[in-house]
């Protein structure tokens, strides 16, 4: 089972659309707090952070990834753009890793408060729109949202 699991999350990163470095106005922006020592993450490390298959960071310290909640838009896009999926079908992924221990990322209700937590939590990454990013926060990578599907 394990081994299907990993099976099929080397599927869906190889298939998941690109995250795009370049800033737009309406892109989201991944941060952490703005004296973390970590400047940058690849797009695959931040699927791996996201989908909790990576649990420490390179000097062994405990990542903590924030969502928001599933129906909030940015969280729509920022699930579609890292893995090709809604929130809502993310769900069976969730509920095998849950049988192993894992855990999906805990859900913060505002934007506001991804950057409150973010910015006071050793380990905490999240996503916002780029243009509510601050001084508290370290902008890790930009994530562009994907096409509606009637452009694709």
């Amino acid at each position: 089972m394990r081994g299907l699991t990993c099976l099929s999350l080397a599927f869906a990163l190889l298939t998941c659309p690109p995250l795009i470095s370049s800033a737009a106005s309406d892109d989201l922006a991944v941060v952490i707090a703005a004296q973390s020592p970590v400047d940058r993450l690849s797009p695959g490390a931040i699927r791996l952070i996201f989908n909790r298959k990576s649990l420490l960071d390179g000097n062994g310290n405990r990542w903590i990834p924030v969502n928001l909640p599933p129906a909030d838009p940015a969280r729509r896009a920022f699930s579609q753009a890292l893995f090709g999926a809604m929130p809502e079908e993310m769900e069976e992924y969730w509920n095998i890793e849950y049988f192993h221990g894992i855990t999906p990322p805990e859900v913060l209700a505002s934007e506001e408060a991804v950057l409150r937590f973010v910015s006071a939590t050793a380990g905490a990454i999240g996503y916002v729109h780029a243009s509510r990013a601050d001084n508290r926060v370290k902008i890790l990578a930009h994530v562009s949202q994907p096409l509606p599907s009637k452009a694709r």
